[in-house]
């Protein structure tokens, strides 16, 4: 990689990155994904929780979170390389699915998950990653053989440390992930609690109870931090403030501005005036 950014692979959600500067802990909003470090150490913080990884673990995101990440380490000596898997939501079903179906995993004990976790790479991962990219040496490879090795990559995550982690978010039972990917793929619109319970099929209490403890977040912080984050990124892009506000479902501008001030200390203009959208920052 010839300069700090990201590059596609030709194989769907699959991007390696790199960055040669430091940059601190920004607001990100991470989609379902696995980031892996081959060279350098990133940090992404998640409710006040700090998780710093390298090339010893990788981290596993299977919902869409609201987080801060960046690259504090990185320089033009210690250089961070990594790459970017996007997680599918129908293959890692299926997969799920047949795990399961096999018997030969434990459940997950409820509770446990917690919006993000490390794991170890192992020879499984190791092995299924790097036969995903080096597939990008030959176009016809990639066509050919990309789905394939995307499902072995898929396949070495759901069985290695964060599987039964993986796994929970993506089995068939889990209504807090189908909600969470409904209020993501939803910002703009106006979202009431009660709503939410309703689709998940849950009281109000049993709801906040079940979403907390796979999000360490509420319901209400939860999709305030998503609005905020997704607009404090979209600002850092060069979106104007009002677009922002609106893009994420703010309708005043004065609340939108207090909210902002509030989580981050700086009014969304000085938000604007002091942040660039850093490269390295995936997701």
């Amino acid at each position: 990689m010839p300069k700090d950014g990201m590059v596609q692979t030709g194989i769907k959600g699959v991007q390696l990155f790199r960055a040669t500067e430091a940059v601190p802990c920004a607001p990100a909003v991470y989609e379902p994904c696995i980031i892996a470090i081959v060279s350098g150490g990133k940090e992404t913080v998640l409710d006040g929780q700090r998780y710093v990884y390298d090339s010893s673990e990788y981290l596993c995101c299977p919902m869409s979170m609201p987080v801060e990440a960046g690259t504090p380490a990185a320089s033009p000596e210690n250089p961070l390389y990594g790459v970017y898997i996007a997680l599918d939501q129908r293959l890692m079903s299926e997969l799920t699915i047949e795990i399961e179906a096999s018997g030969r995993r434990a459940p997950l004990a409820e509770g446990s998950a917690r919006g993000i976790r490390l794991a170890r790479w192992d020879d499984g991962f190791l092995d299924a990653l790097l036969r995903l990219v080096q597939l990008s040496d030959s176009a016809l490879d990639t066509a050919i053989l990309g789905e394939a090795r995307l499902r072995e990559l898929y396949y070495a995550v759901l069985k290695g440390e964060a599987g039964a982690f993986a796994r929970q978010a993506f089995g068939p039972g889990n209504a807090i992930a189908r909600s969470i990917l409904h209020v993501s793929s939803r910002l703009e619109e106006q979202i009431s609690i009660d709503e939410m319970a309703d689709r998940a099929g849950m009281s109000r209490a049993v709801f906040h109870r079940k979403f907390k403890q796979a999000t360490t977040m509420s319901p209400i912080q939860f999709v305030k931090s998503m609005r905020l984050n997704n607009a404090a990124m979209k600002i850092a892009g060069g979106m104007t403030v009002a677009e922002a506000a609106m893009h994420v479902g703010y309708v005043s501008a004065s609340q939108f501005s207090r909210e902002f001030k509030r989580l981050y200390g700086q009014s969304p203009r000085q938000w604007s005036d002091r942040h660039q959208l850093p490269a390295a920052l995936v997701g």
